[in-house]
């Protein structure tokens, strides 16, 4: 029987390898954030690293710039825990054979280190005055809401303590539209320790309270409290209400004619009073803010040319400090050398991570708006096919840098503001010459959809035999999908009354 030989041996083999170093992380993650993230990232590395400072002296503004020149391109934005994957998504984001920006073991290293960073931003500048944001009335103000107006008009009342109890916990328990869901009037009764008629007449004392309908268990119930209360003496509108509400939705007009014992011109008046009443009585008090949109790029048309300028418009702007400059020059202690040179580097990632993030925008920004120009010159209608790889051939970049370098990020141009992703659309085909893009069939069917006859709408097939004629093929159940997206009703729910 052989021995075993057991030996060891060493050997070289080549292997590329990508390694998420933290420098390349942070580069990564700066460029997926949202402008207003990235300004919150910005003021929590001015708090932890104190060899950053702010520009008190640099105006708030927008800058139309290119990355420092040494900065290369930035890309591939994916999260930290989410790692490129393949070697050219990384080389988006940074060069992986070169350790960026210099080393400091020498003192000397320090003039050529800072050389070109000591500011968050450069290039030529330009004031925007900006007439969309909220005035300064409005982000004062409080606005009331259904809750306090409600126990407002119970405390004036004449209910006594009992009364006023129940009451409160019934106006506790509404919803936002004023409906009361999930509670029932035993559960009102036992948590009030009262009983169930006490109960339902409080319900009908506050039902009747500003505004009409509220406290409703359902639509029915909200339309009645209103048809009661302004139009007492309506039998036949109360009747549409508690039997022909189905009908009513469906615009089935004739059997609703039929079941009130009444002409279609009546009826007509009827379902006219019907809409006018509120069905979410509590909408005008709704606690809902306005999202008010600060765009990450500006497309202005400056002669027979759109500039892309970057809205940096409230960032603060990096410098580094003097102190830490002066102390690494002065040859400080080795302990305290090491930890600003640490700081340094950090400090130095930080500013070249943002060039290249507000570098990559614009240039992305820059090749949409060259594929959707007749766009801005002529509007939706013009939208033009547009996929990620058209873009990212055109930068020479990722399509996933690209993906992710338009999420979260609006553009504002000559047609309004924008998420850059709307302007990638899927291909309609075409009877004849180019393909339209998705969005611009869905504008031309609400353009029919407004144009058409009330009194016979048009069906999801006249819609695709009318676009057809236009040049464009598209299925009916496409025309349907757009349709819903778009929020219009089917054609027998669109009909009016003749």
């Amino acid at each position: 029987m052989a021995a075993m030989e057991i030996r060891q041996e060493q050997s070289l083999k080549l292997l590329q390898k990508l390694v998420l170093t933290p420098q390349l992380q942070l580069a990564i993650r700066l460029l997926q954030l949202s402008r207003l993230e990235l300004a919150e990232e910005i003021r929590t590395q001015l708090d932890a690293n104190p060899v950053l400072e702010e520009d008190g002296q640099a105006e708030e503004n927008l800058s139309y710039q290119d990355a420092a020149s040494d900065s290369g391109d930035m890309g591939e934005p994916s999260p930290a825990e989410a790692p490129p994957r393949s070697m050219s998504e990384a080389n988006d984001v940074v060069d992986v054979d070169h350790e960026p920006g210099p080393r400091l073991d020498d003192a000397a290293d320090w003039d050529r280190f800072v050389e070109g960073y000591s500011r968050f931003s450069s290039g030529p500048q330009i004031r925007v005055t900006n007439e969309d944001y909220p005035s300064i009335e409005s982000t004062i103000s409080r606005k009331g809401n259904l809750t306090d107006h409600l126990l407002w008009q119970l405390q004036l009342s004449d209910l006594d303590e009992a009364g006023q109890e129940v009451g409160a916990f019934i106006i506790g328990n509404l919803n936002d539209d004023g409906y009361l869901l999930d509670v029932s009037d035993d559960e009102i009764a036992a948590h009030t320790n009262a009983d169930e008629a006490f109960v339902r007449q409080i319900l009908l004392r506050i039902q009747a309270f500003d505004p009409v309908g509220v406290a409703a268990r359902d639509l029915r119930e909200c339309l009645l409290i209103q048809a009661r209360t302004n139009h007492p003496d309506n039998d036949r509108l109360r009747l549409l209400i508690e039997k022909h509400l189905p009908d009513l939705e469906r615009k089935n007009f004739p059997a609703i004619a039929r079941g009130l014992r009444c002409s279609l011109d009546e009826v007509k008046i009827l379902v006219e009073t019907i809409v006018r009443m509120e069905p979410r009585p509590g909408r005008a008090f709704g606690t809902d803010d306005v999202v008010y949109i600060q765009p990450d790029v500006y497309v202005f048309k400056v002669g027979g040319e759109y500039v892309t300028v970057l809205n940096e418009d409230g960032l603060p702007k990096l410098k580094i400090s003097p102190y830490y400059e002066a102390a690494l020059g002065s040859g400080a202690p080795g302990e305290a050398r090491d930890f600003v040179q640490e700081k340094l580097r950090s400090a130095m990632w930080l500013i070249r991570s943002i060039h290249q993030r507000q570098s990559t925008i614009r240039k992305v920004t820059e090749s949409i708006m060259r594929f959707q120009r007749d766009f801005l010159e002529k509007g939706v209608t013009q939208l033009r096919p547009l996929v990620l790889r058209d873009v990212a051939e055109d930068v020479g970049m990722h399509e996933s840098t690209i993906s992710r370098v338009t999420t979260n990020k609006y553009v504002h141009t000559p047609r309004g503001i924008f998420e850059l992703k709307y302007f990638f659309n899927s291909r309609i085909g075409s009877v004849y010459g180019e393909d339209q893009s998705s969005e611009s069939v869905k504008s031309r069917i609400q353009t029919l959809v407004d144009a058409e006859d009330l009194r016979n709408p048009l069906s999801d097939q006249e819609i695709v035999e009318r676009l057809r004629r236009e040049n464009v093929v598209i299925a009916r159940r496409t025309v349907a999908k757009y349709r819903e997206a778009l929020g219009i009703l089917p054609s027998s729910r669109r009909r009016a009354l003749v």
